[in-house]
């Protein structure tokens, strides 16, 4: 298997805000676009902008389209799709975000060829997008359509503007019957139906990944990922640990230097509208003055002569206020875009800062889960020779005394419970049953239910799963006959 990857992240999303619609569709004024390129997380190149391109109905490819935001798309396809009896509430899941990519290198290549690309600067306006590129869009979009059906797809679109080339996907997770319900579309009834529907997604997804030298990720349950020294495994967790508080710190600063952006373009705008006003009553004043100089004249009162001059001297200070009036007026248009951008930017770097605190607090959760395993891990041989010692040692009278049945067998047989438990834990009943008699257990009755319940978390079930192996570790006992009783 090669070391080129692909790559699909799904989240499903209660809306598609105008700002990351913008984001998606480029839709950006200069300003925007300059702050963009300066962004470290994502060094937009804009001299590659005008390659980026959408898939529509079809699969037929047309520039990107910028006269509809994504989110009336979302609510147009809920609306003509939606069944009137289905209850959507606003914690509903609108949509579902995809991003589809893979390797870099790869990527690049099907993008842009053989082509010289420009690292960090936007001097390529040479490039000219590759038909590969197109292709596997085109197979990219098939396979969500097939997935999640074409008339849920509000956009697809393919930005080749940054680091690494990608796709965006956003669809309505609805129903065949008509109800919005992305657990049911992506998810499944619990955490296991769930992780098994995603791995199986991305099997299918490797299908069409393949054809373009993108393989699957190995299944951590195959590759053994998780076994690494603790040394390693620290210096990951330090590392990862650091990124995210960097981010989130990074992020935070980000928002308090907009926030100052924006008070400052908010006086702005605020004192060009003042100025404004006071320039347009002052324009009306002088139109009327000049009106009344004119009626004066008409009219015969007053030095003709000197009226003109008057009416002169102020139509030469009404064409200079008109003068200041339009340069307000052009200001106060970029003032307003201004701050609509810095809005924008608001808002997507607080999108994003709630993402990394996100990130941070389900990683600080896994890490402390992972940490306890290891603990528990490193300590669990160790404990069970102590106690194969202990009661190797201790008299027949003080064993009587002792409770000592799940002891004695955890302790004489630590490996195979655990290993049969394991197949309790993964709900694999059936093989959990076979490895038992294969070590000389009983088993158990496959016709008994068994899984987790509703209201269990992993260690309750973890315990439950370690009892049970335990009574199917056991010897069987010879079931005595009627016809031997006497």
């Amino acid at each position: 298997m090669s070391d080129k990857k692909q790559m699909m992240d799904i989240k499903a999303v209660k809306s598609v805000s105008a700002a990351v619609s913008d984001e998606h569709q480029r839709n950006w004024g200069d300003e925007l676009f300059e702050r963009k390129a300066k962004d470290p997380d994502h060094n937009y190149d804009r001299s590659r902008t005008g390659l980026n391109f959408q898939i529509g109905r079809g699969g037929i490819i047309t520039a990107v389209n910028k006269t509809r935001r994504i989110g009336e798309k979302v609510d147009a396809i809920i609306a003509s799709k939606a069944n009137p009896n289905a209850r959507i509430t606003a914690i509903s899941n609108r949509a579902v975000s995809i991003v589809f990519g893979g390797n870099r290198e790869r990527m690049r290549q099907l993008a842009f060829g053989d082509q010289t690309l420009n690292e960090h600067s936007e001097a390529n306006s040479h490039l000219i997008r590759q038909p590969g590129i197109e292709q596997w869009a085109k197979d990219v979009y098939g396979f969500v359509c097939r997935e999640f059906g074409e008339d849920n797809i509000a956009s697809f679109i393919v930005h080749l503007d940054e680091m690494n080339p990608h796709a965006h996907c956003v669809f309505v997770p609805m129903t065949t019957d008509g109800r919005l319900c992305a657990k049911e579309v992506i998810g499944g009834k619990n955490k296991n139906e769930a992780r098994q529907r995603m791995r199986d997604l991305h099997t299918r997804f490797a299908e069409v990944s393949r054809k373009y030298g993108l393989d699957r990720g190995e299944d951590i349950r195959e590759s053994g990922a998780r076994h690494r020294s603790t040394d390693e495994y620290n210096r990951e967790l330090h590392h990862k640990n650091s990124m995210l508080e960097s981010q989130i710190g990074d992020k935070q600063k980000r928002l308090v230097k907009l926030e100052e952006q924006i008070k400052k373009a908010e006086t702005r705008v605020k004192g060009l509208s003042t100025m404004i006003a006071n320039l347009e009553r002052q324009e009306m004043e002088l139109n009327d003055e000049i009106a009344q100089l004119m009626a004066d004249i008409k009219n015969g009162t007053g030095d003709v002569s000197e009226l003109r001059c008057r009416i002169a001297s102020l139509e030469a200070h009404l064409e200079f206020t008109g003068q200041k009036l339009a340069d307000k007026r052009l200001k106060l248009k970029d003032a307003d875009r201004q701050f609509a951008n810095l809005q924008d930017e608001l808002h997507i770097i607080k999108e994003k800062r709630d993402n990394a605190q996100k990130d941070y607090l389900e990683f600080m959760d896994k890490n402390q889960e992972q940490l306890r395993m290891r603990l528990t891990d490193a300590v669990f041989g160790r404990l069970m020779v102590d106690v194969r010692d202990l009661l190797a040692a201790m008299s027949p009278e003080q064993k009587a005394n002792l409770d000592e049945e799940f002891l004695t067998a955890i302790a004489e047989q630590p490996n195979e419970i655990l290993k049969c438990a394991m197949y309790l834990f993964l709900g694999y009943v059936d093989g959990a049953t076979q490895f038992a008699r294969s070590c000389g257990g009983g088993g158990s009755d496959t016709s008994l239910p068994w899984g987790r319940k509703d209201d269990e978390d992993d260690r309750r079930f973890a315990y439950r799963c370690m009892m049970q192996a335990h009574r199917m570790m056991k010897p069987s006992q010879p079931k005595r006959s009627i016809s031997g009783r006497r």
